[in-house]
């Protein structure tokens, strides 16, 4: 299985429409331990790369997606912009000038993402992050893949990880970000952080399900 530009063009896609639809949810969880505007900001985050990938100088892998890590990190405010923009940068630079990726780079990729989001936000498991839903999601997707050989199956048991770990951050107390000023208080909320990487795995899982019929 082979992921293209045009697969990482879909992703991006897909996520934009997800965001868009989830925008609401996405603000609602917000609003109970932040600043009301996880939603509204990866909307026009999305949105902006949208209405700049047609005009997009490079085309390929590595510049699409630092491209939208660029303009993630300009347009959406908070804690997410950063966040994310550094994702798909460290992305980026992991994948380098290859015209396609397979298993191993894409394994490589999302490594790199999570390993920039730890560092920029120099937060770990159980702080009630993004994180919480990621790193699962990572862990199990190389532990399936080295087990079995099958993206696709790997990729599934990632998702369904970064589900439980999105779930898992309602009884937490948060320890970072807006949410820690709550105290007691984040106790009981879905991270909105979780929330949307868990929209962004699911769209993952689609284009790379698509990329598995060839």
């Amino acid at each position: 299985m082979q992921i293209t530009a045009d697969h990482v063009t879909s992703f991006l896609q897909l996520v934009a429409e997800r965001v868009k639809e989830q925008r609401e949810y996405l603000t609602r969880l917000d609003a109970a331990i932040g600043d009301a505007d996880h939603g509204v900001n990866l909307d026009r985050g999305f949105s902006t790369v949208m209405s700049k990938l047609p005009t997009a100088n490079d085309r390929s892998i590595s510049g699409l997606l630092k491209l939208t890590g660029m303009t993630l990190i300009s347009t959406v405010g908070g804690a997410s912009g950063p966040l994310y923009g550094t994702a798909f940068l460290r992305a980026s630079t992991a994948i380098g000038d290859r015209t396609t990726i397979g298993a191993e780079e894409l394994i490589a990729a999302l490594s790199a993402a999570l390993e920039g989001i730890q560092t920029r936000g120099k937060a770990t498991r159980g702080e009630k992050t993004m994180i919480d839903a990621i790193a699962p999601a990572i862990d199990t997707l190389k532990e399936q893949y080295a087990a079995s050989g099958d993206l696709l199956a790997a990729m599934r048991a990632a998702v369904a990880a970064c589900e439980q770990g999105m779930i898992a951050t309602e009884p937490m107390l948060a320890t970072k970000g807006r949410a820690s000023y709550l105290g007691e208080r984040s106790i009981g909320h879905r991270d909105p952080g979780a929330a949307s990487a868990y929209l962004m795995a699911q769209a993952l899982l689609e284009v790379v399900e698509q990329a598995a019929k060839g």
